[in-house]
């Protein structure tokens, strides 16, 4: 898959695509559907799909004082899009100036000068252009004027709830990693670079970790998760704490560490992604580290029983 920050400026270097466009955070069950249907459609007429993004995701550079973790990282993203079938990414660099393009220019300049667009595929709630001008409506007619279709694929649900992005924030918030994977289509990952730690979990509990530093915007609540961490191609199985170990004094950053089943060997300087499957319970302080040692190995315990049902 080629990835281009913003359009090539050699002529001719895109003829007859299928494009869909999109911020595409988490890639989930309601984008897959829409990046299904231009791969569908790509194929049909014999064109490429491309999707078109931004970075940065718009809220950032329009709204900056809203808080708004994104729950993929770049690498994700494109990883994501491109197992989804596309075969090219145009990512939009977003800027204030970028926002006051007009609807009838941004289709001009992209999907039809840029992208050589034979056809348009966006979900049921799109609009575009400055101050969102730009409704689906005006885009037909637009690809009416200029050549292109336009397809519009409707909201996924899942047990009744419109799968998007922001239900996705909400749940991991919450710590409710399997409800969120059920929206996602997958597990929800975190990616990260294994750091130096306090070396407590080998030395005083007798239970190493891996403490990684995440990537991602966004962790799950804190508390204790069955998660699969890979290492490349090779899957690791183990039990993950997010938070700030309050069986121990004065700690107040939220961590994440890994204790990975059955491992030995040296992860430092390394990136593991690490899939959340279940939370096992909350995160809480013990009377003594004998204790909390004996909980963890429970953990331990319910995690891989967990893992071995594939919940």
């Amino acid at each position: 898959m080629a990835v281009f920050h913003d359009l090539p400026s050699e002529p001719g270097a895109f003829s007859r695509t299928v494009v869909t466009i999109g911020n595409f955070d988490g890639v989930h069950l309601g984008h897959r559907a829409i990046l299904a249907r231009v791969a569908a459609r790509a194929r049909d007429l014999g064109t490429k799909p491309v999707a078109l993004t931004f970075d940065p995701h718009p809220v950032k550079v329009l709204r900056p004082q809203v808080d708004l973790p994104l729950l993929t990282t770049p690498e994700q993203k494109f990883k994501l899009l491109r197992e989804a079938g596309m075969e090219v990414v145009v990512v939009l660099p977003f800027t204030q100036t970028f926002s006051t393009i007009s609807a009838r220019d941004f289709v001009v300049r992209y999907f039809v000068e840029g992208l050589k667009a034979r056809e348009v595929v966006v979900g049921h709630d799109y609009s575009f252009g400055y101050k969102r001008e730009g409704t689906i409506d005006l885009l037909k007619e637009l690809g009416q004027t200029f050549g292109f279709t336009v397809q519009v694929v409707w909201a996924v649900e899942v047990n009744g709830a419109v799968v998007s992005s922001s239900l996705i924030r909400a749940m991991l918030k919450l710590g409710k990693v399997e409800e969120a994977n059920q929206l996602l289509g997958r597990a929800y990952m975190v990616t990260g670079k294994v750091i130096a730690g306090k070396g407590r979990g080998a030395a005083v509990l007798g239970i190493p970790t891996a403490n990684i530093m995440p990537e991602n915007d966004l962790l799950p609540a804190s508390g204790i998760y069955a998660v699969l961490a890979r290492r490349g191609d090779i899957i690791l199985p183990g039990v993950a704490n997010i938070g700030t170990c309050p069986t121990f004094d004065n700690e107040t950053a939220t961590s994440l560490e890994v204790h990975i089943f059955d491992f030995s060997g040296d992860l430092y300087g390394e990136k593991l992604d690490v899939e959340f499957i279940a939370r096992l319970r909350e995160e809480r302080r013990f009377p003594s580290i004998e204790a909390l040692a004996a909980q963890i190995r429970a953990d331990i315990e319910v995690a891989r029983q967990v893992l071995r049902e594939g919940r």
